[in-house]
């Protein structure tokens, strides 16, 4: 598959742009939804060739999603799962660790649910939350925390050694947009679930995740794992420039499948659901 270098050395997606805090003026209008659908269509099928790859060459893909509340890392983890198999494609969102693993090396919880052979692994979020919301709200000392920022990059250096192909995502979301995007949660009765106590807390301390932000980049952006910003103002946009880049950064090659063929069958002229006293749901629709 063709490579694009500039986005796997500049670490950076879409407008060419450093990551900031917010918009630029003379950005793209919103991507409308039929021309979104159509392109994510012909992305998903590029996924699912992704997928037969990795799992007939026993490959393993780690892809790591970060970035501020409301910047729409769920949004772009579901477009990219959307059609391909869970068996393959797995996503991690681990809670809060227990009193046991706040006990162990930091990165030891993380490190079971990293790929075997023929897998992709999503975190939404990852061991990147101690250089994040556990450093702003103070979950671990200042000392934890550049400790983190030090030993992360050799571990990750181990990683890729491993044979893991490991990406890094950062969704930047402008103050504006963020804000908009929380408001939208509190009175919608299916977002309500996205907003806790501590994304209230969070909310008023974007100077704060500005500066962790900034240091984790500084300290944890190498050649063999460099961050990646995508803007994810126009949610659309950035989902699917994610995608389109993490295709353009795996060496996958289209596998070749037989053609799949229907056999023939014999179903009965009396088909009914079943002659058993089943409890069958009503029909309110």
């Amino acid at each position: 598959m063709p490579k694009d270098k500039k986005d796997r050395k500049g670490g950076r997606i879409g407008n060419d742009a450093p990551a900031g805090d917010g918009g630029e003026p003379g950005e793209k209008p919103g991507l409308k939804r039929k021309d979104y659908e159509s392109r994510l269509r012909e992305l998903h099928v590029k996924l699912v060739d992704l997928q037969e790859w990795v799992r007939h060459e026993a490959k393993k893909i780690c892809i790591v999603f970060e970035g501020r509340d409301g910047a729409g890392k769920g949004g772009a983890i579901k477009a990219i799962t959307a059609r391909v198999s869970p068996r393959v494609f797995r996503v991690v969102a681990l809670p809060a660790p227990t009193e046991r693993e706040k006990s162990q090396m930091y990165v030891q919880r993380y490190l079971p649910h990293l790929p075997a052979g023929g897998e992709v692994v999503i975190f939404d979020r990852s061991w990147y939350n101690r250089a994040g919301v556990e450093r702003v709200m103070g979950f671990c000392t200042e000392e934890e925390a550049k400790r983190f920022l030090r030993v992360a990059p050799q571990v990750e250096k181990t990683m890729v050694d491993s044979g893991i192909i490991l990406l890094k995502y950062w969704l930047e979301v402008s103050p504006q947009e963020q804000e908009m995007r929380l408001k939208a949660r509190i009175d919608d009765g299916r977002k309500t679930w996205k907003l806790s106590k501590m994304d209230l807390k969070s909310f008023a301390r974007w100077d704060d995740y500005t500066h962790a932000r900034d240091e984790m980049f500084r300290a944890t952006d190498t050649a063999w794992a460099p961050w990646f910003v995508a803007r994810s103002d126009d949610k659309r946009r950035a989902r699917l420039n994610i995608i389109e880049h993490l295709l353009a950064n795996i060496p996958y090659e289209r596998v070749p499948r037989a053609k799949v063929k229907l056999p023939a069958r014999h179903v009965a002229t009396a088909h009914r659901i079943s002659r058993l006293p089943l409890k069958v749901i009503a029909e309110v629709h």
